[in-house]
Protein backbone atom coordinates (compact mmCIF):
# COMPACT_ATOMS: atom_id res chain seq x y z
CA UNK A 1 0.00 0.00 0.00
CA UNK A 2 1.57 3.40 -0.90
CA UNK A 3 2.29 5.98 1.84
CA UNK A 4 -0.22 8.78 2.34
CA UNK A 5 2.29 10.97 3.92
CA UNK A 6 5.39 12.18 3.08
CA UNK A 7 9.22 11.11 5.38
CA UNK A 8 9.01 14.04 7.51
CA UNK A 9 13.16 13.58 7.59
CA UNK A 10 13.22 13.96 3.91
CA UNK A 11 11.09 17.26 3.91
CA UNK A 12 13.35 18.68 6.33
CA UNK A 13 16.95 17.23 4.46
CA UNK A 14 14.97 19.32 1.69
CA UNK A 15 14.18 22.25 2.87
CA UNK A 16 17.82 23.97 2.38
CA UNK A 17 19.58 23.41 -1.33
CA UNK A 18 22.98 22.78 1.28
CA UNK A 19 21.62 20.50 3.89
CA UNK A 20 22.43 17.09 3.19
CA UNK A 21 26.00 17.68 1.76
CA UNK A 22 27.11 19.93 4.71
CA UNK A 23 25.56 16.69 6.95
CA UNK A 24 26.85 14.39 5.47
CA UNK A 25 30.65 16.57 5.21
CA UNK A 26 30.10 17.16 9.51
CA UNK A 27 29.27 13.18 9.90
CA UNK A 28 32.36 11.99 7.80
CA UNK A 29 34.98 14.42 9.58
CA UNK A 30 33.21 14.38 13.02
CA UNK A 31 32.42 18.15 13.02
CA UNK A 32 34.11 20.77 10.95
CA UNK A 33 35.21 24.54 11.02
CA UNK A 34 33.08 26.95 9.24
CA UNK A 35 35.95 27.83 6.64
CA UNK A 36 36.68 24.49 6.01
CA UNK A 37 32.77 23.91 5.60
CA UNK A 38 32.74 26.91 2.64
CA UNK A 39 36.09 25.19 1.41
CA UNK A 40 34.76 21.60 1.10
CA UNK A 41 31.08 22.04 0.15
CA UNK A 42 32.46 25.47 -2.00
CA UNK A 43 29.28 27.28 -0.92
CA UNK A 44 29.32 31.50 0.01
CA UNK A 45 30.01 32.76 3.09
CA UNK A 46 26.06 33.93 3.90
CA UNK A 47 24.64 29.86 2.54
CA UNK A 48 26.77 28.12 4.56
CA UNK A 49 26.05 30.27 7.58
CA UNK A 50 21.97 30.07 6.28
CA UNK A 51 22.24 26.30 6.47
CA UNK A 52 24.37 26.03 9.88
CA UNK A 53 21.38 28.27 10.77
CA UNK A 54 19.03 26.18 9.51
CA UNK A 55 20.25 22.88 10.74
CA UNK A 56 20.81 24.20 14.42
CA UNK A 57 17.40 25.48 14.38
CA UNK A 58 16.37 21.63 13.99
CA UNK A 59 18.71 20.34 16.36
CA UNK A 60 20.82 18.56 14.41
CA UNK A 61 23.93 20.60 14.70
CA UNK A 62 25.51 22.90 17.61
CA UNK A 63 28.56 24.88 18.38
CA UNK A 64 31.10 22.90 19.98
CA UNK A 65 30.88 23.10 23.87
CA UNK A 66 35.01 22.72 23.47
CA UNK A 67 35.91 24.93 20.67
CA UNK A 68 38.34 27.55 21.61
CA UNK A 69 41.33 24.79 20.38
CA UNK A 70 42.49 25.65 16.27
CA UNK A 71 42.51 22.23 15.99
CA UNK A 72 38.96 21.03 17.45
CA UNK A 73 35.99 21.54 15.35
CA UNK A 74 33.55 24.50 15.61
CA UNK A 75 30.46 22.52 14.61
CA UNK A 76 29.34 19.49 15.16
CA UNK A 77 26.38 16.94 15.17
CA UNK A 78 24.10 16.54 17.98
CA UNK A 79 22.75 12.81 18.89
CA UNK A 80 19.89 13.94 17.17
CA UNK A 81 21.46 15.30 13.78
CA UNK A 82 23.52 11.97 13.71
CA UNK A 83 20.59 9.75 12.39
CA UNK A 84 19.75 12.53 10.11
CA UNK A 85 23.36 12.57 8.99
CA UNK A 86 23.60 8.92 8.21
CA UNK A 87 20.69 9.45 5.92
CA UNK A 88 22.27 12.48 4.46
CA UNK A 89 25.55 10.63 3.58
CA UNK A 90 23.49 7.73 1.87
CA UNK A 91 21.78 10.79 -0.20
CA UNK A 92 25.11 12.12 -0.83
CA UNK A 93 26.63 9.29 -1.48
CA UNK A 94 23.76 8.55 -4.43
CA UNK A 95 24.23 12.15 -5.39
CA UNK A 96 27.78 11.39 -6.48
CA UNK A 97 27.12 8.21 -8.18
CA UNK A 98 24.51 9.65 -10.49
CA UNK A 99 26.97 12.72 -11.49
CA UNK A 100 24.60 15.45 -9.61
CA UNK A 101 26.14 18.20 -8.14
CA UNK A 102 25.90 18.84 -4.44
CA UNK A 103 22.77 20.93 -3.97
CA UNK A 104 21.50 20.06 -7.41
CA UNK A 105 17.89 19.66 -6.46
CA UNK A 106 15.52 22.01 -5.49
CA UNK A 107 13.13 22.16 -1.86
CA UNK A 108 11.21 19.59 -2.91
CA UNK A 109 13.41 17.54 -4.99
CA UNK A 110 14.08 14.55 -2.40
CA UNK A 111 10.08 13.87 -1.39
CA UNK A 112 9.24 13.80 -4.98
CA UNK A 113 11.66 11.33 -5.92
CA UNK A 114 10.58 9.29 -2.84
CA UNK A 115 6.49 9.86 -3.96
CA UNK A 116 7.24 8.74 -7.36
CA UNK A 117 9.52 5.89 -6.50
CA UNK A 118 6.80 4.66 -3.76
CA UNK A 119 4.02 4.92 -7.13
CA UNK A 120 2.54 8.49 -6.74
CA UNK A 121 3.01 9.05 -10.58
CA UNK A 122 0.39 11.46 -11.08
CA UNK A 123 0.79 15.65 -10.08
CA UNK A 124 -2.71 15.38 -7.85
CA UNK A 125 -1.17 12.38 -6.29
CA UNK A 126 1.87 13.89 -5.50
CA UNK A 127 -0.04 16.86 -4.03
CA UNK A 128 -2.00 15.50 -1.95
CA UNK A 129 1.50 13.30 -0.57
CA UNK A 130 3.03 16.60 -0.49
CA UNK A 131 0.05 18.70 1.22
CA UNK A 132 2.41 21.94 2.18
CA UNK A 133 3.95 22.55 -1.16
CA UNK A 134 2.27 24.89 -3.83
CA UNK A 135 1.50 23.64 -7.24
CA UNK A 136 4.04 25.99 -8.50
CA UNK A 137 6.64 24.49 -5.77
CA UNK A 138 5.73 21.24 -7.45
CA UNK A 139 5.86 21.89 -11.15
CA UNK A 140 9.45 23.31 -11.03
CA UNK A 141 10.75 20.56 -8.71
CA UNK A 142 9.53 17.63 -11.17
CA UNK A 143 11.21 20.24 -14.20
CA UNK A 144 14.16 19.96 -12.96
CA UNK A 145 14.33 16.44 -11.56
CA UNK A 146 13.40 16.27 -15.47
CA UNK A 147 16.04 18.30 -16.31
CA UNK A 148 18.79 16.66 -14.54
CA UNK A 149 17.84 13.24 -15.97
CA UNK A 150 16.23 11.79 -12.60
CA UNK A 151 12.02 12.14 -13.50
CA UNK A 152 10.54 11.07 -17.01
CA UNK A 153 7.38 12.68 -18.28
CA UNK A 154 4.56 10.97 -19.99
CA UNK A 155 1.65 12.70 -21.18
CA UNK A 156 -1.41 10.26 -21.56
CA UNK A 157 -3.90 10.72 -24.54
CA UNK A 158 -6.84 10.97 -22.02
CA UNK A 159 -9.59 13.96 -21.87
CA UNK A 160 -8.90 16.30 -20.04
CA UNK A 161 -5.00 15.56 -20.32
CA UNK A 162 -3.19 13.69 -18.02
CA UNK A 163 0.80 13.48 -17.39
CA UNK A 164 2.54 10.56 -15.85
CA UNK A 165 5.84 10.61 -13.67
CA UNK A 166 8.30 8.09 -13.80
CA UNK A 167 11.68 7.66 -12.21
CA UNK A 168 14.74 6.76 -14.56
CA UNK A 169 17.33 4.34 -13.31
CA UNK A 170 19.47 7.48 -12.18
CA UNK A 171 16.25 8.60 -10.14
CA UNK A 172 15.60 5.03 -8.97
CA UNK A 173 18.92 5.11 -7.38
CA UNK A 174 18.00 8.33 -5.70
CA UNK A 175 14.80 7.26 -4.61
CA UNK A 176 16.35 4.10 -3.08
CA UNK A 177 18.80 6.20 -1.24
CA UNK A 178 16.30 8.23 0.07
CA UNK A 179 14.32 5.76 1.55
CA UNK A 180 17.07 3.81 3.39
Amino acid sequence: MRSTTPDPLLVQLGSHRWLVPLLADLAAHKGARFVELIHRLGLSRDSCARTLEAATAIGWVQRNPGHGHPLRPEYILTEKGKAAAARAATIAKAHDAIGLPPGAATRWGLPLVAGIGAGHDRFNALSRLLTPATPRALSQGLAALGKHGLVTREVLDLRPPASRYDLTMNGALLAAACAA
